[in-house]
Parts: C-alpha cells; structure tokens; sequence
C-alpha cells in the first residue's frame, strides 16, 4: 500500500485532465469558503442584531461545528453505499448556497427572525457535513494521476484563499453600507459561480469503484473493515488535535495580555489562514516525493505553539499563530493524503466521516482541556501538549511501520 511515494506514471494528456479537476475543485472551494467563511465572520453580530443572548450565539454556533463533523458518520457511508458522490456533493453545496443569502432576510421577519437564522446557521453546517466525505473521496481519486499530496495540497491552499478573501468581502461590504443585510445577500455570487463549475466538473471527473462489500449501517459507521493502519493514524490524529490550542484561546491570550490591538488580532488570523495555505501547499509537494514522513512535522509544530503563542512579546506571539496556522493546514491536506493512501478507494468517505468524527471528539476535548489550563498553569498546559504531541509520534511511527514494513 502506497503512502505518498509520488503519482503513478500516466500521460501528458491525463495529468493535465487530472489537474484541471484538482484545480476545478480547488476553485470550487474557494468560492463556498467565501460565501461560509464571510457569513460566518459575522454570525454572531448578526445573531445578536435578532435579540440572541451570548448564550444562544454559543449554542447555535457550537451545536453547528458539531454538526459539521458528527454528520459525516452518516455521510460519509451513504455515499460508499450509494455511490452517489456527486449527487451527494452537490446536494451539500446546494445547501451552503441556498442558506447563507438567506440569512439576508432573516431581519425582515421580525420576531422569527432569530429562529430562521438558527436554522438556516445549523441547515449550512449540516451541507459541510453533507458533502464532505463524498468530495474528499472525488478528489483523492482525481489527484491519484499527479499526487495525492500535490493535489490536497493545492485544494488547501485554494480553500485558505477562499478562507481569506470571504471574510474581507464581506467586511469591505458593511463598511460601505452600514448594515449586514446588502453583504450576506451578495455572497449568493460567488455561491452560484460555484454550483455552476461543480456541475461542469461532474461530466469531467472519475468517480471512486465501489468495493462490492456491503456491511450494516453500524459497522460502517465505527469504521468496521477500515485496518489497522488507519485506526493507529486516526488515534494519532486525535492527539494533535486535541493538542492543537483552539485560535479562541490563543486570541484571548493576545487580547487580555496586550499583546496586539483588539483590530490587529484577525489580521494576525488572517496571517495565519495564509501560512495554513502555503504550508499545506510545499508539504503536499514533499509528501508526494519523499513520502508520509513528511507528517513528522505536524506534531513538532504542535508542540511549538503553546510555547510561542503564550509569551508576553508579540513578536514571539505572533510567530506562535503562524505555527498554528501551519499546523491547521496540514492537518487539512497532508493528513487526507495519507487516509485516502490507507484505505481502499469504495471506502475513502467513509473513512474521512469517521476521521472527521474522532477529530471532532478530540478537538472538544484539547478545547476544554487548553481553557481549563490556561486560567491555571501554562507550564502544565505546554507540557501536557509536548506529551501528546510525543504519544502522536509514536502512533505515526506505528502507523508508517505497519504500512511500509521495518525502514
């Protein structure tokens, strides 16, 4: 079994159909991250706008991020079952482009307001649950002709631009009109430009084989039949990212300790979503020549963020959130490179549905965990990230020894 030890030999003519689909994806992305990204960058202030308590913008925005990852349980499999991975995929993009512009609206309905924005908020969470695994499996199988890691890591990298640009659209729009609901309404552009060029790649695009196997609901749903390998990735996957201090913490820190304005602390997360992108981007390239050990980088900069981030000199702080931003983008790509190199292709959304769900668990976990600390010992907060971050490299170890055989 291949882990990243570069495409296989195909044509001239092939490699460049397969990276017009990457890109095609990759544009894809860009587009809806705008369009989530930019609503998202607003959702609480718009909640609040509706009579929500910060309470309510809590539940509503946590209920949806747990969505965002637990659905794929049910997502993930439907689609190996179905073999229905773009209908799938579409279906899950429809419903980003459908809900978000109608948040516009949301303030013209008076007291139903705050309910239709709830739901239309969890409805464009459930959409990225949705389509998730079923794309991941699409493009593991396009980028297969010129490197799973190039591929993931070009899509990420797209995926960070988009990630960026949606937020500024949207905040150049409210500077201009003073108001929420002319710039949630605009982002239904880029939302239709998007569906327009997914339904162009459809017909352009191979779609996984399914594997013949049929098991129950609930055997896929825990992963029966996955391996070994990919249980010991996803146990190691599960500590980097309960050990990777969530951007909330991190911000608090920067805001209650001085160390940057209140107004330069999303550019620094704005510099952070760039080193997400670029970072993905040469590590894809890397994981394609030189293989999965290239993911050895993932936990040592893990580990580096606490110590950085939680200085009291800004400088260093800032070099901290660059870290973290790195980290992010890897465990995004190069990390998906290396699921769809463990399992067989009819059960690639399957696999990312579970990983995403036990990294979901583990994010809950390290999020509470690195609160808990902060407020309490940074020492212990630094060391119990060092400590994962040592187990994670145990588990990666494992994981390449078992695929790969002794080195």
């Amino acid at each position: 079994m291949s882990t990243g030890s570069g495409p296989p030999s195909v044509t001239g003519s092939a490699a460049s159909s397969a990276w017009r689909a990457v890109i095609g994806f990759g544009v894809v992305s860009l587009l809806a991250d705008m369009v989530y990204e930019g609503a998202r960058s607003v959702s609480g202030p718009l909640l609040g706008s509706l009579g929500a308590t910060a309470v309510i913008v809590g539940l509503v925005t946590g209920a949806g991020e747990a969505m965002a990852l637990l659905l794929r349980l049910v997502s993930g499999p439907l689609a190996d079952r179905t073999g229905a991975y773009w209908a799938i995929t579409i279906a899950g993009y429809g419903l980003t482009v459908v809900c978000v512009p109608l948040l516009a609206i949301t303030p013209a309905v008076g007291a139903a307001g705050l309910g239709l924005a709830s739901v239309l908020i969890l409805a464009e969470r459930a959409g990225k649950a949705l389509r998730s695994p079923a794309k991941s499996a699409l493009l593991a199988e396009v980028a297969r002709a010129v490197g799973r890691g190039r591929g993931f890591g070009v899509h990420k990298f797209m995926d960070e631009l988009g990630a960026f640009t949606g937020p500024l659209l949207v905040a150049a729009l409210v500077a201009s009109t003073a108001t929420l609901t002319p710039a949630l309404g605009w982002l239904a552009v880029p939302g239709l430009v998007a569906m327009a060029l997914l339904f162009w790649l459809r017909g352009r695009t191979p779609t996984p084989a399914a594997t013949g196997e049929r098991r129950s609901w609930w055997a896929d749903t825990v992963g029966a039949g996955l391996g070994r390998p990919f249980f010991l990735f996803a146990a190691c996957s599960a500590l980097t990212t309960a050990g990777l201090v969530t951007f909330g913490v991190i911000s608090f820190h920067l805001d209650k300790a001085r160390l940057l304005p209140l107004a330069a602390i999303p550019l620094a997360y704005a510099g952070a979503q760039a080193a997400s992108g670029l970072v993905a981007l040469a590590n894809g390239f890397a994981y394609d020549r030189v293989g999965a050990r290239v993911l050895y980088l993932l936990p040592a900069l893990i580990a580096l963020v606490p110590v950085l981030a939680f200085t009291w000199t800004p400088w260093i702080a800032v070099v901290g959130v660059l870290c973290w931003g790195a980290a992010n983008g890897l465990q995004d790509s190069t990390v998906k490179a290396l699921v769809a190199d463990l399992v067989q292709p009819g059960r690639r959304a399957t696999a990312y549905g579970v990983f995403a769900a036990i990294q979901g668990a583990a994010a809950i976990l390290g999020g509470a965990a690195a609160g808990y600390l902060y407020e309490r010992s940074l020492p212990v907060l630094i060391a119990l990230v060092a400590t994962t971050q040592l187990a994670a490299l145990v588990l990666l170890a494992l994981t390449l020894r078992r695929v790969n055989g002794p080195a």
